[in-house]
């Protein structure tokens, strides 16, 4: 069973030197194996190809995250066909398979109901599959959840509902299920947490819990933590502790220069993500307890591992709009806003992330984020229990060098299965992983890895026999071997004394051992930073930018095939609709609480809503809609500038005219287009309070969506001076 976290830093858990009550996750820990010299890729989509294959991530098509497809080998948005994943080798040996959470390892435009579905989970081996496709959701109210092939149909989510409780509710109903159905059976359970990925969101009382810990500020937490991580034999006495980052763009203030009210938000920020975390410690005891009762928990290998170090992505202020912050690194942000929404960070009407000072913290004792190659970006706790197998040896820690790639090979062998040759009939690639078996159960074993690579968006590092190099990437400059570092982790572990100049020739072998490994992984051509990789689509892409008419009783429209209609373009939306005596709902909604935009019909009266995200919904009239059968017209205008000018026209009457509201960007409006209502999280929180989905009670006939021109500054009309820039720091 492997039990996937995501964004969870090195000393979050308690066993590993954190504050968040993980007593499960402890408990665990005293009971099985902790492994504190262990590594993953520095972003998630990369981490789950390898822990699910045993293959480097590039090997396995997924160098980067599943929402860029450039053309190149390595970076393919979903796992190649020629490499085995681990539920398609226990299938074949008789498990059960079975997986609940995120999966994000197939490409952005197959996640439609129209496919391909070939790179979904139950493709790739698993017989049952509930959760979401892509990287991230509103854990209160998800934007789209699939079960096994099909999306999961909601129109409006229970006041108490969260996805966390829902997924172990759901594998706990799978492994019930298979076991009543077939006795005996060997399980396969691949339990991959949305949590703790941003938007942070928790439960009020899980917050509550950690009102006030985070008033001390991330200097002092990090300090504790780095104590404690001492105390616990995390890492050696004498290990120093790297003083707080300093990098341009990667800095982070003394918690003491900041004002109160940064501080007052700050620290709310982070007692939700500890929530998070508190709330994968409750799920793993809840599933824990219910193998117990059916006898399977002593027989049950488990691994626990997070994706990559603690996210930056919050950058230096955090936000309550993690879809505007994506795109706008910030500058959007103010303070004052967030701080005016603070008791609703949190809950289903933010989509919030925490600034990167937490994150910092999170990753103690090392430096930098999730994205870097230091180890910030990629040494993660980890946690191995077996009763039945380990016996005598539970409660030991492990410091041996070790990798996710070497996870599925262990699996494995402990299990007596061999490693495959063939997939459908075509030659696998073979495993890059090593078994840790040995290791689990020797605590003197000599290491099983001697080296490993890696790379992320231009970021490079290499690790051989406890020296590494590594680089900080900056977009737009030219790769060179003068940016890489050199550390001695066998005394410097946390990477703070930066060897390059005193030994240029071991810099070289270790930069030509980087070279090799690049080669030999399909890792070039290297991400200079222009940006090009995010607006070049493939040609199969083109389809989501044809007219569509939208037809009554037409599921929500995936995220893709939406947004496509209406990011950076202006947009022509004909509503045909008949209006009866006391008709009012929603007309058509697109988007949710973290920004969208609705026509609906209230009061006798044509409405456009706009939600920024940033918490303030506005509504403007376009006056009495008669009894009858009518057209509207919706222009979403796209002049440039980040903005919409909107019109608004009734049978051919101009009701709306140049009405100015902020485009949305990048990954909002994040629900897809709805007719005739607005079902799960609302693009008016306000109106839901009182209407819920408001569904429309006159007779919607269609409504037809006709993309138009491209924004004078939309990124797809600059895809080939992206290339040209991007061709002069390769």
């Amino acid at each position: 069973m492997f039990v996937l976290v995501d964004d969870v830093g090195f000393s979050d858990i308690g066993c590993f030197g954190g504050e968040i009550d993980t007593p499960n996750l402890d408990r665990i820990a005293n009971e099985g194996v902790r492994f504190t010299d262990f590594h993953v890729n520095p972003m998630c989509s990369p981490t789950r190809a390898s822990l699910l294959t045993g293959i480097n991530c590039h090997a396995a098509g997924m160098g980067h995250i599943a929402q860029d497809d450039p053309g190149f080998p390595g970076y393919r948005a979903e796992i190649a066909d020629n490499v085995s994943t681990a539920a398609e080798i226990l299938r074949s040996a008789g498990y059960a398979t079975l997986m609940v959470g995120k999966w994000h390892l197939c490409r952005d435009s197959d996640m439609s109901a129209g496919g391909p579905q070939h790179g979904w989970p139950c493709q790739r081996g698993f017989d049952r599959f509930y959760g979401i496709l892509e990287a991230f959701t509103n854990l209160h109210h998800p934007h789209r959840l699939i079960e096994d092939n099909h999306v999961v149909e909601v129109d409006r989510w229970p006041d108490d509902y969260f996805l966390t409780d829902d997924l172990t509710d759901k594998a706990i109903r799978m492994i019930r299920e298979r076991g009543a159905s077939r006795p005996g059976q060997p399980f396969f359970l691949y339990m991959a947490h949305p949590a703790a990925h941003a938007p942070l969101v928790a439960k009020a009382d899980d917050i509550a819990k950690y009102r006030d810990t985070y008033e001390q500020g991330w200097d002092r937490t990090r300090t504790q933590r780095h104590l404690r991580q001492i105390d616990l034999g995390i890492i050696p006495a004498g290990t120093a502790l790297p003083p707080r980052n300093s990098e341009p763009g990667d800095d982070v203030k003394p918690w003491d220069d900041l004002s109160d009210d940064e501080r007052t938000l700050y620290a709310r920020y982070m007692a939700v993500y500890a929530a998070m975390v508190d709330e994968i410690d409750q799920s793993i005891g809840r599933l824990r307890s219910a193998l117990e009762e059916t006898g399977e928990w002593d027989n049950t290998l488990l691994v626990f591992l997070s994706d990559n170090g603690a996210s930056r992505e919050g950058e230096a202020t955090g936000t309550t709009n993690y879809f505007a912050h994506l795109g706008a690194g910030g500058a959007k942000d103010n303070v004052q806003l967030d701080l005016a929404r603070l008791d609703d960070i949190g809950g289903p009407q933010t989509m919030t992330h925490y600034p990167r000072g937490w994150a910092m913290a999170s990753n103690t004792p090392f430096r930098l984020y999730k994205r870097n190659t230091y180890a910030g970006g990629h040494q993660v706790p980890c946690l191995w229990s077996w009763p039945k197998g380990f016996g005598e040896i539970a409660g030991g820690t492990r410091t041996q060098y070790a990798h996710c790639i070497d996870v599925l090979p262990t699996v494995l062998a402990l299990a007596g299965i061999a490693t495959p040759t063939e997939r459908n009939g075509k030659t696998v690639k073979a495993m890059n992983g090593a078994s840790l078996a040995g290791v689990l159960h020797d605590a003197d074993h000599g290491p099983v890895r001697a080296e490993q690579y890696y790379e992320l968006e231009g970021h490079r590092g290499f690790y051989r026999d406890g020296w590494e190099v590594v680089t900080n990437r900056r977009p737009r400059t030219k790769f060179s071997d003068a940016d890489w570092e050199l550390y001695h982790l066998t005394d410097d572990p946390t990477e703070i004394t930066n060897l390059a100049e005193s030994e240029p020739e071991r810099v070289a072998e270790l930069a030509a051992g980087f070279h090799e490994a690049a080669m030999a992984n399909q890792v070039y051509p290297l991400d200079e930073g222009s940006g090009w990789r995010w607006i070049a689509r493939p040609p199969q892409d083109e389809v989501f930018h044809q007219p569509v008419t939208i037809w009554p009783g037409t599921p929500t429209l995936e995220r893709i095939r939406s947004g496509s209609l209406v990011w950076q373009r202006t947009c022509a939306i004909t509503i045909d609709a008949t209006v009866t005596a006391g008709a009012q709902g929603v007309l058509v909604a697109h988007g949710d609480q973290g920004g969208g935009y609705a026509v609906e019909l209230l009061g006798g009266e044509l409405w456009f809503v706009h939600n920024d995200g940033h918490g303030t919904t506005t509504r403007a009239s376009a006056g009495a809609l008669s009894d009858g059968r009518h057209r509207i017209d919706v222009t979403l205008g796209g002049p440039g500038g980040g903005k919409w000018i909107v019109a608004v026209g009734v049978d051919g009457d101009s009701r709306i005219v140049d009405l100015e509201r902020p485009m949305l960007w990048p990954m909002a409006p994040f629900s897809g287009i709805d007719t005739g209502i607005d079902r799960g999280s609302p693009v008016d929180w306000q109106r839901y309070e009182s209407r819920g989905p408001f569904p429309f009670t006159g007779t919607l006939h269609s409504v037809r969506y006709e993309p138009g021109e491209l924004a004078p500054d939309s990124g797809a009309r600059f895809v080939d001076l992206a290339r040209e820039i991007g061709a002069r720091y390769e």
